[in-house]
């Protein structure tokens, strides 16, 4: 077996597909695009459903990847196992409707074991498959793998809802006797039991059935393009060659231990568990990041989250209570930067990041330890929803919940704690829908080839129909709704963040309202039609009309977006790049990277470098060149996004200069006005920006006049300049009127306690005093309790109140009342238990609330029975 570092391992899987003919398809970013079913890309396979469901057609039918995943659906099992872990890459190789069985199997055998490929043992190489799948048993067979190392399994089937399925078949690695210490052999493979001994490194999936929910699978239909799927974990692959015990010692992760052990003194075997963590953690973070993730409170940014918040907290078990997880992103760029060197151009501003969550995360430990003390204060228990609350809402681990619950011998409603996790996770999943996670095929779509050209021109143009579809099955006519396939159009497919154009098709017999336009698998436009009358056909030529006023509206927002990423580099910095847009008839949203809220200034800067490029009246110019004399010339691209060998620029002079494919206005002053209406934010470290243009514009200020006109006649005032001064003076007399009812309080309450003064019940040296003040709020009782203490060293005060409908309670005692016995927290609690309420505190003060206003009687009883 050669000894391969992991950069030649993955280099060596493309460099053997190469060979074999497939395009080395470059590896998607983590955030899955237009795919709402996936929160993370998981699997070499993920970024490229679109070829395997027939949505888009693939460069090649035969292609290899080495694909980035993330997986956290079990973030709990990281570090405790030798190869779980949250960022992974899968390298596969993947057959669109090409070869099969025959070609995949003997391929396998050769990379694996060849010596010119990985070398691997032979005599260590056991595969298992689908029991009635014989011919793959055969294939194996024939590419010299002996029967005995070949394995039936039922569980060696492939399938995830309506779609694509199959059976697939596994290679597994025996590692020998050190890893088996029961010496059970074989039968750890047989009988599917989790060991360290047999590891399995490649899985084909033999894509050929269309899984129908509720029929057999022996009643499955043959797909119409038979399909492979192949998936080989990089790191277990390295573990293998580089003979490392776990994937954590491979040179994927143990530069990052050695760097964990620099920086905490502690060594690597004095606690595997943190120290997995912490590597397999900050190489998730470090690549989310770097591909356009932040931080948050849902969705990825949470995962995200959480991963930094576990790392923390190991760091933490390693004796490090400050950030430090951030320095350690410059050493997995360079770990990573052969196959992903986009990471050193990124991993200043990923350190950032993470160093200004660690410090939040700091921050959000010692409150959220606060919140906790105060929780457990008096109990014996922690209650389910406070636990829940702290994890959720605060992010504090529930680890270190339990861990100080513990040290404070309160106990820990786990049972409820994880009731209401599993509760979020049911509301997770119903958010996220029952959407298909792999789409059936439409053969015909997919299979259509014929030529239909796109015009930039709003001018009715003649065209004819070359295919007609319903639901994507290819028909002769359309007599209701459906979609159709133009040899030449004008209507815009929406894509770029545009939305497409709307308009009519019609000739003399027939007309159609074209409702939306997509790009069907090979790139043509399909217009979704409804047919006013009359019937379509194949070959009928007709007059394509689009809404033409419509697409000017569509147009100005559209250019306007262009101007104001430029306006925002020149106002906020050169750190802004763009993280979606959206632009329709009415408005644009453009989604930039920025950490603070916008000031009114900086808006205002922004709206008025907008308008001053629109009234300087520039020329607006596309362009379509090959990507490198574009990229020369400065043109701005989307991070993610993935382009061809030729692509179309739009240029605003040297204003603005970007990779676009839609459509905009000849001149900048066909714009009109620029307006922003709202900045705000729509995810950690993500603005958002809704502007309108033109009329939408000018209907935009009259409604903000409007809304003033309507203050100003309120606020009584002869003019817009006078509502500023009118609403300080308002502003000013509210705050005044505030604290003098602050001081009228306190005297109330000085007057109420010199009247209770004489109320006290004297118990040897001991003062108690026991009232029901009606209409009195908690912070009232406290006041009234501030000013009975004063002159008396040793006393029990128990007020009740009368506040919407509840009873506030506050009871302070003195530390000789403590001495004898007497705790106020005890005293709230015996209260509230009568008022049928809660509540608890120190044992010099304490407060609570009640319920039931008929028990305020009962409970003063209470009070005076329990001092004696």
């Amino acid at each position: 077996m050669k000894k391969l570092s992991s950069s030649e391992i993955r280099q060596m899987w493309l460099d053997f597909f190469a060979s074999k003919g497939h395009h080395i398809e470059q590896g998607a970013s983590l955030i899955p695009k237009n795919d709402p079913t996936l929160l993370w890309i998981n699997a070499g396979v993920a970024a490229l459903k679109k070829y395997f469901d027939g949505s888009e057609v693939p460069p090649s039918r035969r292609i290899t990847n080495a694909q980035k995943c993330i997986r956290t659906n079990d973030i709990e099992h990281v570090g405790h196992t030798a190869r779980h872990h949250t960022f992974f890459e899968m390298m596969g190789n993947f057959s669109i409707g090409d070869y099969f069985r025959k070609e995949v199997i003997p391929w396998a055998v050769e990379l694996l074991l060849s010596e010119k490929w990985y070398a691997l043992d032979k005599d260590k190489l056991y595969i298992t498959y689908f029991p009635s799948d014989l011919e793959t048993k055969k294939c194996w067979m024939d590419a010299g793998i002996s029967e005995d190392h070949l394995i039936p399994q039922s569980g060696n089937f492939w399938e995830i809802g309506a779609g694509p399925c199959g059976p697939d078949t596994e290679m597994f690695y025996d590692r020998g006797e050190k890893y088996d210490p029961q010496h059970i052999g074989i039968d750890l493979l047989k009988n599917d039991m989790e060991n360290d001994r047999y590891v399995e490194i490649w899985n084909i999936v033999f894509s050929q059935f269309n899984s129908e929910p509720g029929k057999k699978r022996e009643e499955y239909k043959e797909l119409p393009s038979k399909n492979i799927d192949t998936g080989a974990g990089l790191e277990r692959l390295a573990c293998i060659i580089q003979e490392t015990d776990t994937n954590f010692e491979t040179d994927l992760f143990f530069p990052i231990i050695q760097e964990v052990e620099r920086l905490t003194g502690h060594k690597y075997d004095e606690n595997h568990l943190a120290f997995r963590v912490i590597a397999d953690h900050v190489r998730s973070i470090t690549f989310a990041l770097a591909d356009g993730e932040m931080f948050s409170n849902e969705g990825r940014g949470y995962v995200l989250r959480r991963l930094l918040r576990r790392a923390e907290r190991y760091g933490r078990v390693l004796g490090i209570n400050e950030p430090f997880l951030y320095k350690f992103v410059a050493l997995v760029s360079e770990i990573m930067h052969s196959y992903y060197p986009y990471l050193d151009n990124k991993k200043d501003f990923v350190a950032k990041m993470i160093k200004a969550e660690e410090e939040k995360f700091i921050k959000t430990l010692a409150n959220g330890e606060s919140l906790l003390l105060k929780a457990i204060d008096g109990k014996d228990t922690l209650d389910a929803e406070d636990m829940f609350r702290l994890y959720d809402t605060f992010g504090f681990p529930k680890e270190l919940t339990m861990e100080i619950c513990e040290e404070h011998h309160v106990k820990v409603d786990m049972d409820g704690f994880n009731a209401l996790m599993e509760e979020q996770k049911q509301r997770a999943r119903a958010a996220r829908g029952d959407r298909q996670s792999m789409n059936k095929q439409s053969f015909d779509l997919m299979n259509c080839t014929l030529a239909s050209e796109f015009i930039y021109d709003k001018e009715p143009i003649e065209c004819k129909v070359i295919a007609l579809f319903k639901d994507g099955e290819k028909v002769d006519s359309i007599t209701t709704r459906g979609e159709i396939m133009l040899d030449r159009t004008n209507f815009y497919a929406e894509s770029g963040g545009q939305v497409a154009d709307t308009g009519e098709i019609e000739n003399e017999e027939t007309s159609l309202k074209v409702t939306n336009v997509i790009k069907a698998p090979n790139k043509q436009h399909l217009h979704s039609v409804e047919v006013r009358y009359g019937e379509v056909k194949v070959g009928d030529k007709f007059i394509a009309k689009i809404d033409e006023e419509r697409r000017l509206r569509i147009m100005r927002n559209h250019s306007s977006v262009h101007l104001l990423q430029k306006a925002l580099s020149e106002v906020l910095g050169d750190h802004i790049a763009q993280h979606g847009s959206f632009v329709n008839d009415e408005y644009s949203h453009f989604d930039f990277n920025h950490f603070t809220k916008m000031t009114p200034e900086q808006i205002n800067a922004v709206e008025r470098k907008v308008n001053a490029w629109i009234s300087e009246a520039i020329p607006c110019e596309t362009k379509v060149l090959p990507i490198e004399e574009a990229q020369k010339m400065g043109a701005k691209a989307l991070f993610n996004d993935k382009y061809g060998d030729t692509v179309r620029v739009v240029c605003f002079d040297e204003v603005s200069k970007e990779f676009c494919g839609g459509t905009h206005v000849s001149n900048s002053q066909d714009i009109g006005v620029f307006v922003i209406e709202y900045e705000e934010s729509v995810a950690a470290g993500i603005r958002r920006i809704q502007a309108r243009t033109s009329s939408g514009a000018y209907e935009l200020i009259k409604h903000r006049e409007n809304l003033l006109n309507n203050v100003k006649d309120k606020l009584n005032t002869l003019s817009f300049e006078d509502i500023n001064n009118r609403l300080t003076a308002l502003l000013n007399e509210k705050e005044a009127l505030k604290k003098a009812n602050e001081a009228l309080n306190d005297k109330l309450s000085f007057i109420n306690s010199q009247m209770m003064k004489n109320s006290f019940i004297e118990r040897d040296d001991l003062s108690l005093l026991v009232s029901y003040q009606k209409g009195q709020s908690r912070n009232e009782l406290l006041s009234i309790i501030d000013n009975l203490k004063q002159g008396k060293d040793n006393y029990i005060i128990a007020l009740l109140g009368d506040e919407n409908g509840s009873v506030p309670i506050v009871v302070a005692c003195s530390k000789k009342a403590n001495e004898k016995g007497y705790k106020a927290g005890a005293l709230v609690k015996a209260m509230a238990q009568v008022l049928l309420g809660g509540g608890g505190g120190r044992d010099e003060l304490a407060s609570g609330s009640g319920r039931d206003t008929s028990k305020v009687e009962a409970a003063i009883q209470l009070v005076k029975e329990m001092v004696k």
